[in-house]
């Protein structure tokens, strides 16, 4: 008897914003620089640390759910901004969470 088994195997150079489906966007974000990221999507902590919100799903409250885009994207937090697309760090993700 075989079994199949369903293998994602994307290319880096296949990698963009087209089809990104926003894996990055469930990771805790820390907030570590003024980027002017709006209130409504930040999460205090009880020491004061300031994180990205993330609601019941799981994702980025600052995530489009229809387009999968960010929807403060030139107010981004830092760590959103070093998240290079198709990086080992971008593919790992991919990997670990589709």
């Amino acid at each position: 008897m075989f079994m199949t088994i369903k293998v994602k195997n994307i290319l880096v150079s296949e990698i963009k914003c087209s089809n990104c489906e926003a894996c990055c966007c469930s990771s805790e974000v820390m907030i570590i620089s003024d980027t002017g990221v709006p209130e409504q999507h930040i999460y205090v902590d009880v020491y004061g640390n300031e994180t990205m919100l993330r609601l019941d799903d799981g994702w980025c409250s600052a995530l489009d759910r229809n387009t999968l885009l960010c929807s403060i994207y030139e107010n981004r937090p830092w760590i959103c901004r070093e998240f290079e697309m198709g990086s080992n760090e971008c593919i790992n993700e991919r990997v670990e969470k589709m």
